[in-house]
């Protein structure tokens, strides 16, 4: 069962374009950018939605929630309904606190680890879904969890993240082209270059 869609959660506005939370949006728009896909409106799934003809008779498409982090699953679960997808073919690309800067993870199951917008997609559309982690931790022990993620990056962490934009989108195409297995065993290493 292949990817079909493609989701990044974060916030809309400008407030929250360059907070933590939103290193998904950041990943997907740099990805979208590389495919020279252009971003629609679509109020009937409340996203940012571009599509993405990878092969003949072959479309992936990609979404933005509009519906702030907490609500993420309910554009997903929209999408995924109107299209006929299983939880299988959505790939959800996220930021993750439990990993390291710079470093990401890609997984299929397991709990929403606290993320507000992992439990909306595990409500809309189930588990099963493909989990692209981007790290942005560790989070400082004193710093309350809701001040750190939409908190902004720090100079040397946003250059850092700067430089890794690339891995990203190159570890997406991975997962896109080869599949959720090569990905991880490729992507999951401490060390993941």
């Amino acid at each position: 069962m292949s990817i079909t869609l493609v989701a990044a959660l974060g916030n809309p506005g400008r407030d929250y374009a360059s907070s933590r939370h939103n290193t998904g949006w950041v990943v997907l728009d740099a990805f979208a950018r590389k495919l020279g896909l252009g971003w629609k409106q679509s109020p009937q799934f409340e996203a940012e939605i571009a599509r993405w003809d990878h092969a003949p008779g072959r479309t992936r498409w990609l979404i933005k929630p509009q519906t702030f982090m907490n609500e993420s699953g309910r554009a997903v679960g929209a999408m995924a309904r109107f299209y006929k997808l299983a939880a299988p073919q959505v790939v959800a690309i996220y930021d993750d606190l439990a990993i390291d800067l710079g470093l990401l993870k890609v997984s299929v199951s397991g709990s929403a680890g606290g993320h507000n917008g992992v439990a909306s997609l595990l409500e809309h559309l189930g588990d099963g879904f493909v989990r692209y982690r981007l790290g942005i931790g560790p989070k400082p022990p004193a710093m309350e969890l809701t001040d750190f993620v939409l908190g902004k990056f720090t100079p040397e962490q946003h250059s850092l993240l700067t430089q890794k934009i690339d891995t990203h989108v190159s570890g997406l195409e991975l997962l896109l082209s080869r599949g959720v297995e090569p990905a991880m065993n490729q992507l999951n290493r401490r060390d993941a270059k």
